[in-house]
């Protein structure tokens, strides 16, 4: 909303603040740089009690959504559940975990949507990514003959270059606001909260995709130790930032390869988790862990962003260390937009190093509790962590740590494969 006259502000602000708690989305409120100053009548007064109307399901489309689902996911032989990122919008994060513990099903998350689903549940199997998925993930669904998904977003990232294996005819699509079945109706003024709540009373248990993962299920290896001044690998750095989580960290993963292992941790529950993936931005994780950390306080802020993303929004780094966050951040450094390098490759992909560790103290000056480390070996990562963790506990920390420029994981390589092709595809003709 723009606020230009005094005389609508209060009905322009209360609606922009109304709609992003109803939308559970961001909003925008310009006032003219002019008018806070200027006293107005409808100022004089104590602000009025402001409720929202609630959103309400249409009872009959429910009704009839919900037997729709019933009757198809029952005449199923290994149905699966999987949680997308608007779970959170719809605020049914509970209403999906109520469905998993009635079902029985085998119950998955895609990429986005990691950290809202309880990854501790019996029936938890890990992230639907496609071709890169977690372990024996994707082919416990995409072998299922019915599958829910709730609060879904398909796109070449999370769609790993629109490679999934899956088919229109098998899926239930659970929106905010409204409920798909296979190639059927759709049925609107639905909310995504009261259907899977509904369903949940009206399946019959069945565990047998479950039954399916156990039996091929084999447990992952665990990252050689490296012998002593060997150069650190990415993915015994992971394996150590994995011991550092519990209910009081959070996990804010930057675009790039970090996408990837920050996939791969397993979250104790309560265990914050953010990436963004919708747009790729590169630079993202910087503000948003100074965001998040402003905002809940009692965790401590655990963030893997890569040299290139940093150098985007290094300076948010200022504000943090002003505020007295005591957020982790693992700068991880292998000279370049790895991720672009895998997309499509170009001398634009490699960045001039800096000191990063020098700017951050730069950047502190002496004010506040920062403290700055520079790792390049498993040692030397052991120790860094020690220390953040117990005498710098109260610090904002920052380490970098060397890696070599092609230290990248395996699934990285494959997804960059694949979205590489969707991107030089032809297109259609006209």
């Amino acid at each position: 909303v723009i606020v230009n006259n005094l005389d609508d502000a209060h009905e322009l602000i209360d609606h922009a603040i109304s709609t992003a708690l109803i939308e559970s989305k961001p909003v925008y409120i310009s006032i003219s740089c002019n008018l806070p100053a200027i006293p107005h009548p409808s100022f004089h007064h104590d602000p009025a009690p402001y409720c929202l109307t609630s959103r309400l399901s249409n009872p009959k489309s429910l009704e009839a959504a919900v037997e729709a689902a019933a009757e198809f996911l029952n005449a199923a032989v290994k149905p699966v559940l999987v949680g997308g990122p608007k779970l959170r919008v719809a605020k049914a994060k509970d209403a999906f975990t109520k469905l998993a513990d009635a079902s029985g099903y085998a119950v998955a998350v895609m990429p986005s949507a990691k950290g809202q689903v309880i990854e501790t549940h019996p029936h938890f199997i890990g992230t639907y990514w496609g071709a890169v998925s977690t372990a024996f993930c994707a082919e416990i669904v995409e072998s299922a003959d019915a599958y829910l998904f709730a609060g879904p977003i398909f796109n070449d990232y999370s769609s790993v270059g629109y490679s999934l294996l899956l088919k229109k005819e098998k899926a239930i699509i659970v929106q905010p606001n409204r409920v798909t079945i296979t190639n059927g109706p759709t049925f609107g003024c639905v909310l995504m909260k009261d259907f899977l709540e509904a369903l949940a009373k009206k399946l019959k248990r069945n565990t047998t995709a479950m039954e399916n993962y156990q039996r091929i299920f084999v447990p992952e290896g665990v990252p050689l130790k490296g012998a002593p001044s060997e150069p650190l690998r990415v993915n015994v750095l992971f394996k150590h930032i994995q011991a550092m989580l519990s209910n009081e960290t959070a996990v804010i993963a930057e675009t790039g390869d970090s996408w990837f292992n920050c996939q791969k941790l397993k979250l104790p529950e309560k265990c914050g988790y953010e990436f963004q993936m919708q747009y790729g931005l590169i630079g993202w994780s910087v503000g948003a862990t100074l965001g998040y950390a402003q905002a809940t306080p009692q965790k401590r802020v655990i963030s893997c962003i890569g040299d290139g993303s940093f150098q985007v929004t290094a300076q948010d780094i200022s504000t943090m260390i002003r505020y007295g966050q005591k957020n982790i951040i693992f700068l991880i450094n292998n000279g370049g937009y790895t991720i672009e390098v895998e997309i499509h490759d170009g001398p634009y992909n490699v960045i001039k190093n800096w000191n990063y560790t020098a700017l951050v103290d730069a950047i502190h000056n002496g004010e506040g509790k920062c403290w700055t480390a520079k790792v390049k070996t498993e040692e030397e990562a052991i120790e860094a962590i020690a220390t953040a963790q117990e005498t710098k506990k109260d610090c904002l920390c920052f380490i970098e740590v060397i890696v070599h420029k092609d230290d990248t994981s395996k699934e990285l390589l494959e997804w960059g494969s694949r979205v590489s092709a969707a991107n030089s595809r032809p297109p259609n003709p006209q």
